[in-house]
């Protein structure tokens, strides 16, 4: 019995990992595809995307940011979730910043959900600084029964 020894290679190993993670997000895409489109200047928000047969709820952080520079708006497949933070100016004389760590500027997530969705039923909730969206499916793209019968 002969036994053959192989070199381990690490970048062969690496770029079949890699090809592995390509193939299983390529499989995902047609379910959801999370472009997380940003405009330059503006940070992705990061999102949680539930479902059941009837609604998508979508929830994400906005902290900081008031109800009224929140934007949620349909545009096309897509669905645009936008906010600001202004920066407060807390600058007085004598006194200078030494640290400042807290984020400022616009947020933005632009996603296409898998199906279609009805607007005129979708509502936003904003508290402690959580946008939640629920966004009714579509009538036509809910699963329906087929009844079944029995006899003649």
């Amino acid at each position: 019995m002969t036994r053959m020894m192989t070199r381990w290679n690490p970048v062969r190993e690496m770029t079949s990992m890699q090809r592995a993670m390509d193939r299983l997000f390529e499989d995902w895409r047609p379910f959801f595809d999370f472009d997380g489109e940003t405009v330059e200047g503006t940070r992705a928000l990061a999102l949680d995307v539930h479902e059941d047969d009837k609604t998508y709820t979508v929830t994400t952080d906005m902290p900081g940011v008031q109800p009224d520079q929140i934007q949620v708006r349909k545009e096309g497949d897509y669905l645009l979730i936008e906010g600001e933070v202004s920066e407060e100016k807390s600058e007085q004389e004598g006194k200078r910043t030494l640290i400042s760590e807290r984020r400022y500027g616009r947020y933005t997530r632009r996603i296409r959900l898998p199906q279609n969705i009805d607007v005129d039923k979708a509502e936003a909730h904003y508290e402690n600084g959580v946008l939640t969206l629920n966004l009714p499916k579509a009538e036509a793209v809910q699963p329906k029964l087929i009844p079944i019968k029995t006899g003649k």
